[in-house]
């Protein structure tokens, strides 16, 4: 049987304590990191950036998986690789929860471009800021509890 899918996911999530612990200097060995897992679920990356607090990325998910279980299992094993890494020394973990919008075909190309110009957006604006925003945009009501840290 053939099924037709087309959901894109902006996923966002962030350090333990936003704590600027990810080195922008080795971002790029966990950004081939994180492609692999995606990679090995037979999900695609069309994006991922992010800054010292946190990382964007755009997704598409295969359907027989979970947004959740996509999130801790990326979560998961990043964290393993990243207390592991040279470069990444002061990395404690990821925070609790993550942001998970989905998109049409026609926004595909504004969230990737949005994603890509993340260290010029954040010489403006903060992290909160962002995703305050980005939440007040999907109309959702922005719960503080995000911020903490279990």
């Amino acid at each position: 049987m053939m099924s037709y899918n087309n959901l894109f996911y902006h996923i966002i999530f962030r350090t333990k304590k936003n704590q600027k612990t990810l080195s922008l200097t080795h971002s790029d060995e966990l950004y081939k990191y994180i492609w692999g897992i995606i990679n090995r679920k037979d999900c695609f990356l069309f994006r991922i950036n992010g800054i010292e607090d946190h990382i964007h990325m755009l997704v598409s998910i295969h359907p027989t998986i979970a947004v959740a279980d996509f999130v801790r299992d990326i979560k998961r094993s990043s964290s393993i690789m990243l207390k592991m890494e040279k470069g990444f020394e002061k990395f404690k973990g990821w925070g609790g929860g993550y942001c998970s919008l989905s998109y049409s075909i026609n926004e595909k190309e504004k969230i990737y471009n949005y994603i890509k110009n993340q260290r010029e957006h954040h010489k403006t604006v903060s992290f909160k800021e962002e995703l305050e925003e980005i939440v007040k945009e999907a109309r959702f009501d922005f719960d503080q509890r995000f911020w903490d840290d279990v």
